[in-house]
């Protein structure tokens, strides 16, 4: 049973207020995500276009970009071989793909690289390092999306002769490498870092009508690694997300449009939702479970054949992706004690087994959390090394956690809800149990409830087509800016039936007064209820509002979270 907890205790209308209450409503949810003045309310519905957010308000130094600036136009001019090297995930294939075509517009000798998530790891590493200068003779040598944690791999390659410019945007060590330059924040994905980056090496030249149509479709590209990395959607991601989908739905990319395909997806109709969930999940297969090269190639393609085929390949490969995290996912279940089934004692999951392939356990433990709302840590144990991932629960910075136990890991890194590291089997005890007695003393049993946060309190009859698109206009939403989420209590159901072929789904229709028409309500997972369902019994219900179309038309309908019955 999960805990109701209402951000806004709004009060009942009185009938003379009714002509106000859609702007009350959106009053209450702007307030309900911290925006209160004039100017902070101006700013979230009309975010500044990506072009016109200055370095200062991204965190970006301005002296380490022009660093960063000065010595790739140098590269460039003396034909140096360069190497964009790039996170395996979805973010890091995107800013791959935004930096390497920039460079060659630019006339520069690039090439991307990305590493091998089972042979080479995460991040910057010697064997990587050595394959570039071996295969490409690198001179320069661009990070995206890592390298801020890799003090000793950007040792080694100024020692074999090549100097490195980072451009990141996780957490900074207490140490950083002694790059040539360190392109960083927090407040972007990396792959809207990677635009950054290639936005002002364009803006070294006299800007063409090209160049602007380049920087746009890439900005579509950092929206879906923005999306996919889970970075808070305020502030300049909310810009590179909300102008960025515009470009994803309008996009001529071959590759995304044979994506698109394939998924079932249709251009003009692609948010938050058809990004993190659809797209991302595919480009995210290739490096879990096979290399994500294949990736980086279906964004760049110029042939629609070519096209088709990696788009076919990358949707294959997801669906064993699914099925290994389908059978992971089981095992690990299986493999918890009794108490930490029943949420009793443990307030930290810590599994591992030689069977896990590391490709999934990020996802496992994303499952676990969801499921136990507790973190969660997932390790592929291996003979000498294993490598694991950690997802976490607000309030339980996971990252700073796993850092505690530095003097016994390899290399670790990430962000407060999610990061990963890898560890000597030998000392996997170790980790574990400090982890453990981490997290029994600073988790708290209320972090540890269920909770589902509601906006505020409406009635039925608050609901129309006008609250709707004033709703809209708060997209796009995600991490930070949740779709807002109402309670309406004391619901009579005029009537209901399970759908679904298993019979999983609720389909309910509530009688509304100022309507002839019934109002739809869909329940996901809650078919269990239907017998306890009567008119006779009012419910109170939590939903989010959408419309769905049908035959041409437009009906407004509530997708339900949760329903219990009204005292």
């Amino acid at each position: 049973m999960r805990r109701w907890e209402i951000l806004n205790k709004r009060k009942a209308q009185s009938a003379k207020r009714k002509t106000k209450e859609t702007e009350d409503i959106i009053k209450v949810l702007l307030n309900n995500r911290g925006l209160r003045t004039k100017k902070q309310i101006k700013e979230f519905l009309n975010p500044p276009h990506p072009y016109k957010l200055k370095l200062k308000s991204l965190g970006i130094s301005k002296k380490e970009l022009n660093k960063a600036i000065k010595r790739i136009k140098k590269a460039i001019e003396n034909k140096e071989s360069i190497i964009v090297y790039s996170d395996f995930d979805a973010d890091g294939i995107c800013g791959a793909a935004i930096l390497w075509e920039t460079l060659n517009s630019l006339g520069a000798k690039a090439m991307p690289y990305i590493p091998d998530r089972i042979k080479e790891g995460y991040g910057l590493s010697k064997e990587g390092i050595d394959q570039v200068l071996k295969e490409y003779q690198a001179g320069l040598i661009i990070t995206v999306d890592l390298g801020i944690t890799g003090r000793k791999e950007v040792g080694y390659a100024k020692k074999k002769g090549t100097e490195v410019i980072i451009s990141d945007h996780h957490l900074k060590p207490k140490k950083l490498p002694s790059a040539l330059a360190i392109i960083h924040t927090t407040l972007l994905s990396g792959s809207a870092v990677a635009w950054v980056l290639a936005k002002e090496l364009i803006k070294e030249k006299e800007l063409s009508s090209k160049d602007s149509n380049d920087l746009l479709d890439h900005l579509a590209l950092a929206s879906i690694g923005t999306i996919a990395d889970l970075i808070l959607l305020i502030g300049p991601s909310r810009s590179i997300v909300k102008y960025g989908l515009q470009e994803l739905n309008q996009t001529k990319r071959i590759g995304l449009k044979a994506l698109f395909k394939t998924a079932g997806l249709e251009k003009g109709k692609i948010g938050t939702y058809e990004v993190s969930f659809i797209i991302a999940p595919r480009l995210n297969a290739m490096g879990r479970l096979v290399h994500a090269i294949d990736s980086l190639r279906l964004l760049c393609t110029k042939n629609p054949d070519r096209a088709s085929s990696l788009a076919q390949k990358l949707g294959q490969t997801n669906r064993e992706r699914q099925k290994l995290l389908e059978e992971t996912v089981t095992h690990a279940r299986g493999n918890l004690t009794t108490e930490q089934r029943n949420n009793e004692i443990t307030k930290l999951i810590f599994l591992s087994h030689e069977s896990y392939h590391e490709g999934v356990i990020g996802l496992v433990a994303s499952k676990l959390v969801e499921k136990f709302s507790r973190p969660a840590i997932v390790v592929a144990q291996g003979k000498e090394y294993s490598k694991a991932s950690a997802r976490s629960i607000n309030g339980f910075d996971i990252v700073r956690a796993i850092r505690s136990c530095s003097n016994l890991l390899v290399d670790c890194g990430g962000h407060p809800m999610a990061a990963g590291f890898t560890v000597e089997t030998k000392h996997l005890g170790k980790v574990k149990s400090k982890l453990e007695q981490l997290a029994a003393k600073e988790i708290s049993q209320e972090l540890l409830s269920k909770t589902l946060k509601i906006d505020c309190q409406i009635e039925l009859a608050d609901i129309n087509f006008k609250l709707y698109e004033k709703i809209s206009q708060l997209e796009p939403f995600g991490i930070g800016n949740p779709q807002p989420i109402f309670v309406t209590r004391g619901v009579i159901i005029q009537d209901a039936r399970v759908v679904g072929s298993d019979g999983k789904h609720l389909s309910l229709n509530f009688p509304l007064p100022t309507s002839h028409f019934p109002l739809r309500g869909i329940a996901f997972n809650l078919g269990h209820l239907y017998s306890k369902l009567s008119p006779s019994k009012p419910i109170d219900i939590v939903y989010t509002i959408s419309v769905d179309e049908w035959n041409g038309q437009r009906r407004l309908q509530l997708k339900i979270k949760d329903v219990k019955f009204s005292a």
